[in-house]
């Protein structure tokens, strides 16, 4: 059962600003950079010579992919610091063990039905339940947890977050790949993910903790669930961590624009908290219009358009990061954020690849060794 009092007191006595990091990666063959199942072989061999890393590192639904979480840290700063060192060591595991990592929304010509679920009761239970929709989801993302105190609080961050979320996508897109094929879209994985999973996608309001809970128990009193992980939002208030967690982010391909998208998503989310300290209006956009801007960002990434949803106008997508930087001074100013460069984004630097007519493998290929210069070689600050 999901202790939704013991989750309350865990949020009222959270602190604004604490960080956590979790990124996902490919599991890849180092030679044809085929996803390879090869994730219990990795953790066994961190369990046997680096137990710090292997605390740090976890199996997220397939064998072929590996995920890394920095742990809590008091800033964005020590978050960063302790994902660079348990990157730098994860890429060197993987080396030694002949297999590269891979860090796109998705693999561009994995086949799903050669792909291996892990043998944990969580994930055996989704296999159990979700069946298709749960093979079918072979996809890499990066996931931002930020400490927010008080229960009711972090509910309406979550809350003031949603029209938001599409901003972040299109900034984030990184997978135009799927099953082989271009897919025409800037962010594949999100069609793939949340466009498939019940309970995924953008939340409705929620206002206040009571009325969150009063839908999670239903959850749970209906069997609808067993456990808070199969809630999948794009946002969601995490009862175990008393944070405020965002997940709608593509993988980054490299180390610099990971950081840059953490630096943007932590920033988002302690500015919509002060917004709602200061009782800014913002609260209750219509779902329906949210989903035009999701849309847009699946479709066209910082490629195409994004809707003002105050007055329905268009404007450039990539002015999303400005607008982005605009509202969150405030709070980078406080917390000591500083936001690094994000277009173009990694679908738009796919797509003028493809577009120039560089074939699928030779795009992928230079990704993945992109990310292998990128995440490897990084050390602490």
């Amino acid at each position: 059962m999901i202790d939704l009092e013991g989750a309350r007191a865990t949020f009222e006595g959270s602190t604004d600003g604490t960080v956590g990091l979790e990124e996902e990666f490919a599991i890849l063959d180092a030679g044809t950079l085929d996803l390879v199942s090869r994730f219990e072989e990795l953790r066994d061999a961190a369990v046997a010579g680096d137990p710090a890393l292997a605390a740090s590192i976890s199996g997220e639904l397939i064998a072929s992919e590996i995920e890394i979480r920095s742990g809590r840290g008091e800033t964005l700063a020590t978050a960063v610091a302790a994902q660079r060192d348990y990157r730098r060591r994860l890429f060197a595991l993987a080396a030694d063990h002949g297999v590269a990592l891979g860090a796109t929304g998705t693999h561009p010509w994995a086949d799903y039905r050669k792909q291996r679920i892990i043998d944990t009761d969580h994930y055996q239970r989704l296999n159990d339940e979700l069946r298709y929709v749960v093979w079918r989801n072979n996809t890499f993302s990066l996931h931002v947890h930020v400490g927010v105190q008080g229960a009711d609080r972090a509910v309406r961050t979550c809350d003031r977050l949603r029209p938001i979320l599409p901003l972040l996508l299109a900034i984030s897109a990184n997978s135009p790949y799927l099953d082989g094929q271009d897919s025409g879209l800037h962010s594949a994985r999100t069609v793939s993910f949340t466009r498939l999973f019940p309970r995924c996608g953008v939340p409705d309001p929620f206002g206040d903790w009571s009325t969150f809970a009063e839908y999670v128990d239903f959850l749970q009193r209906t069997a609808s669930i067993v456990e808070y992980t199969q809630v999948w939002w794009s946002v969601r208030p995490h009862v175990a961590f008393g944070t405020v967690e965002v997940r709608i982010c593509d993988a980054q391909t490299s180390a610099a624009e990971g950081e840059a998208l953490a630096a943007l998503v932590t920033a988002c989310v302690l500015q919509a908290a002060r917004d709602e300290d200061e009782g800014k209006p913002g609260h209750d956009v219509p779902g329906r219009l949210i989903e035009e801007n999701l849309w847009r960002a699946i479709r066209g990434g910082l490629s195409g358009e994004l809707l003002d949803l105050a007055t329905g106008d268009p404007y450039p997508a990539p002015e999303a990061v400005e607008r982005l930087a605009e509202w969150t001074a405030p709070a980078r100013a406080e917390h000591g954020i500083e936001l690094g460069a994000l277009v173009p984004n990694g679908a738009q630097r796919q797509r003028r690849l493809i577009e120039a007519g560089v074939a699928m493998e030779e795009v992928f290929a230079g990704a993945a060794r992109e990310t292998r210069e990128t995440y490897a070689a990084q050390v602490a600050v």
